[in-house]
């Protein structure tokens, strides 16, 4: 499993960047949007006690493989509180139908965006980096509250209120929070992404995989799955139905 810092090159033509790396189809994209912007980027997982740890393995290669300057995985145990099927022992929804995916759902960890956006923020101090991009969505979002423009907005401004970098600036918004797949449908997130040329199959978007497979009927799934349909682009994911597959 993934743990620790990783320094992949200590030089950059560009400004820095903290992006919020989870391993997934969203974050990705949202690293390869940062770079084609002209931003050394600095990636931060995080590890909370998740029961799709195999994010973290794909954060670190995806890190390493896009050319980020730096990676690290920040131990932070959410968990311990239990109340997400994500870190608790809490079945995960299968076989929903995207019309279900309206209300709060049970994969919901409470505050996670909040709580990784502060860590991220601290970080962002500590190497002089003024942006923040993360791969919040409130299109295919499937009923987080802090996937929503709105969080985004009052916790940029409580960044400048509460940072040494934020209070001590001579500009209107020192720290800039940027969620530039907020208005994307998934579909048209993949096809940005290939654009790009971000390798999906290196990613991880599944919320209870099966012996490192994708199990294809979580909310995760169905929405990554339906994305690569729409973006009429070929799914590069390995599910669990594939097992033994030639």
């Amino acid at each position: 499993m993934a743990t620790g810092n990783a320094q992949f090159s200590t030089t950059g033509s560009g400004k820095p960047a903290v992006v919020l790396l989870s391993g997934g189809l969203d974050s990705t994209t949202v690293l390869a949007i940062a770079q084609e912007q002209g931003y050394d980027c600095h990636t931060i997982a995080f590890d909370y006690g998740q029961r799709h740890r195999n994010e973290l393995d794909a954060s670190a290669k995806i890190s390493s493989t896009l050319g980020a300057r730096s990676h690290r995985v920040f131990p932070i145990d959410i968990g311990a509180f239990g109340g997400s099927a994500l870190t608790a022992d809490i079945e995960v929804p299968k076989g929903r139908d995207e019309s279900e995916m309206t209300d709060i759902p049970i994969t919901y960890v409470p505050a996670r965006n909040l709580v990784f956006l502060s860590i991220a923020t601290a970080l962002a101090e500590t190497l002089d980096a003024k942006d923040i991009y993360l791969g919040v969505n409130a299109v295919d979002y499937s009923g987080y509250p802090d996937c929503r423009p709105e969080f985004i907005e009052s916790f940029a401004a409580t960044a400048n209120l509460a940072t040494k970098m934020g209070v001590e600036s001579t500009d209107e918004a020192e720290i800039r929070v940027h969620s530039p797949l907020m208005e994307m449908t998934k579909g048209q997130i993949i096809k940005h992404g290939v654009e790009l040329g971000v390798d999906y199959s290196m990613t991880h978007s599944c919320y209870d995989p099966i012996d490192g497979r994708a199990c294809g009927q979580c909310d995760s799934c169905i929405l990554r799955r339906r994305g690569f349909e729409q973006a009429g682009i070929d799914d590069p994911t390995l599910y669990a139905s594939q097992q033994g597959a030639s």
